[in-house]
C-alpha cells in the first residue's frame, strides 16, 4: 500500500504541474481549454481523493507522517479545488475560469510536492 501510496503521489504532483503549464499557455495564446483539460482536472482530483483513502489505510496500518504531510496532501489541496470551482463557476468567461484553475493547479503543485516531500522524509 505504501508503494501505491508514493506512485499516485508522484502522479499528481506531476500532472498538476501538466495543467499549470498546459494552463498558463493556453491562457498566454488566448485559447480556451478543451474537454481534454478538464478532464485531466477531473482526473487530478479523483486521484487527490485516492490518495487520501490510501492514506487513511496507511494511517490504520500504524503508518505515521508529520502534521504537515497530511495538511499539504490532502487539506490544503481540497479547499484550494473548492475554492477554485465557487470562484471559477461566477466567471462569465471560461477564459477567466482558465486562470483561476491555472493559479490553483500551481498551487496544489507546490503543496502536493511538499506533502510528497515530506512523506519521503525530506526537509
Amino acid at each position: 500500500m505504501q508503494q501505491i501510496h508514493r506512485v499516485i503521489g508522484f502522479a499528481i504532483v506531476g500532472g498538476f504541474l501538466v495543467l499549470f503549464v498546459w494552463g498558463l499557455v493556453l491562457w498566454l495564446r488566448k485559447r480556451l481549454p478543451g474537454e481534454w483539460y478538464w478532464r485531466l482536472l477531473a482526473v487530478l482530483q479523483v486521484s487527490v481523493v485516492l490518495q487520501l483513502v490510501a492514506g487513511v489505510v496507511l494511517l490504520l496500518l500504524g503508518g505515521t507522517q508529520p502534521l504537515l504531510h497530511y495538511l499539504y496532501g490532502a487539506l490544503f489541496p481540497g479547499i484550494a479545488l473548492v475554492v477554485a470551482h465557487v470562484l471559477g463557476r461566477g466567471m462569465e468567461q471560461e477564459r477567466d475560469a482558465l486562470l483561476i484553475f491555472c493559479i490553483v493547479a500551481f498551487v496544489c503543485f507546490g503543496l502536493s510536492l511538499r506533502a510528497l516531500a515530506t512523506g519521503l522524509g525530506l526537509p
